[in-house]
């Protein structure tokens, strides 16, 4: 009985199949490559055989077709718009139930003093904007004031004026726009108060509106922010 052979011997002689097999792989690949590079040439060939008299057609130059740009959509403003009748700024909405008020059509949230009213009445606030909605439907008087409101605050402005006209071409001579401003003004979280104008300021056809200041809280919470920091 022959006696097994020593463990190296058998490792060498794994690792050398292992060799060996490697190198057989390798070859057929090489040969695989050589017959594909073969078939290419070959192909090559006979395409340039095929075309060898072939003459290039003449074509024209392309025009360039100049086509008219669409028209901007403001789908953004649409949005916008959309979000602002989703506010909840209704015709039927009870006034009194929010505001405390006067004889002379002036309005405070509560909280806001009645020098405050009295302030706006005398135009210690300067006005800084003023929205005119004379000859403008309800509805498009309605969107255009809700927008006017939210930009000013966003700007940091605090008394606009806002004018609805005095109706004096209205039938009964009564402004259509004057009790549905009010309405809406007092459903609206950036007024704070407003007054009937002066009569420099437009008297009865306008009011004064001092308005929340959505730029002034953002700086307010900045600051807050960095001393926290």
């Amino acid at each position: 009985m022959a006696a097994p052979e020593p463990a190296h011997l058998q490792a060498l002689a794994v690792i050398r199949e292992q060799l060996t097999a490697r190198r057989r792989a390798q070859e057929a690949a090489l040969r695989r490559d050589a017959e594909r590079l073969q078939a290419l040439t070959r192909d090559r060939d006979l395409f340039l055989a095929a075309v060898a008299g072939a003459v290039p057609l003449r074509h024209a130059p392309a025009s360039t077709i100049v086509r008219p740009r669409p028209v901007p959509h403001p789908r953004q403003r649409e949005r916008d718009e959309a979000a602002v009748l989703g506010e909840s700024i209704s015709d039927e909405f009870d006034v009194e139930s929010l505001l405390e008020t006067d004889e002379t059509l002036a309005f405070r949230r509560r909280g806001i003093g009645p020098d405050v009213v009295r302030k706006l009445r005398r135009g210690v606030w300067a006005l800084q904007a003023q929205l005119d909605l004379h000859g403008m439907r309800r509805e498009e008087a309605r969107l255009q004031l809700a927008d006017f409101l939210r930009e000013s605050s966003r700007a940091g402005l605090r008394c606009v004026r806002v004018i609805h006209g005095k109706g004096n071409g209205s039938p009964g001579r009564e402004s259509v726009l004057k009790a549905k401003v009010r309405f809406w003004l007092v459903q609206r979280d950036e007024v704070l108060a407003f007054t009937q104008a002066r009569a420099a300021d437009g008297g009865q056809g306008a009011l004064i509106v001092l308005l929340r200041s959505t730029a002034g809280q953002q700086r307010a919470a900045a600051a807050t922010g960095r001393t926290a920091r």
